[in-house]
């Protein structure tokens, strides 16, 4: 069993990701019931294992050729602070460069004072484009 952080390039699990995702807070806006389904449509995953536990979680979605969201970065909060984001977006980033094409458009949705994290990673606000999104909501539009 080692005690360090090991990058593993594969989806989480249906299992890790509800973990992953109930452990920062996000079980109000997950739903769970079609999560395996959605998982299974990631284009790229990535999760950081610590001794016999994943702490950490990154995936790629979209269409594979021109749109690349990055989507679920989670890291358990008693392993914040300690490197697992960037070894995350790392795995990604080489994912990125190794099968997005040309001209390809990479994005993501940050939670409000993480900007600077992702800007490191060359995400950063654009000039004359606004990131929005709406969630449905009880089969309405919201």
């Amino acid at each position: 069993m080692s005690s360090e952080y090991i990058t593993l390039n594969r989806i989480p699990t249906l299992a890790e990701y509800k973990a992953l995702c109930v452990s920062v807070g996000w079980e109000e806006y997950m739903n769970f019931a079609v999560a395996e389904d959605s998982l299974k449509q990631s284009l790229f995953g990535v999760v950081i294992q610590y001794e016999d536990e994943i702490v950490g979680m990154g995936r790629v979605v979209g269409d594979g050729k021109i749109y690349f969201y990055i989507q679920d970065i989670a890291v358990k909060p008693e392993h914040q602070g300690k490197g697992i984001g960037n070894k995350i977006m790392a795995a990604i980033q080489q994912f990125l460069k190794e099968n997005a094409p040309d001209k390809s458009f990479f994005g993501l949705f940050a939670a409000s004072g993480k900007e600077s994290f992702y800007n490191k990673f060359g995400i950063n606000k654009h000039d004359g484009m606004t990131g929005m999104f709406g969630v449905v909501h009880g089969g309405e539009l919201m």
